[in-house]
């Protein structure tokens, strides 16, 4: 099946029928790639590790919040 004949297919479902299939080929999409996830749990305990030590300092939040709006 072409992808046009699924596209036209899937305009003919119901609201929340075409609400199920767009989780279901999004979830399809969105696989956590494991490698990447414990790269980024070992960085936050390195982190969170230095800073229990002193090593590394927090910025208070209402110094950082204005960082976010630039």
């Amino acid at each position: 099946m072409l992808v046009a004949e699924v596209e036209s297919e899937a305009l003919k479902l119901r609201p929340v029928d075409k609400i199920h299939l767009t989780e279901a080929l999004l979830s399809s999409l969105d696989k956590p790639d494991e490698h990447v996830e414990q790269k980024w749990v070992d960085e936050s305990e390195r982190r969170y590790d230095a800073y229990k030590k002193g090593d590394l300092k927090g910025i208070p939040l209402d110094q950082f919040s204005p960082r976010l709006s630039s």
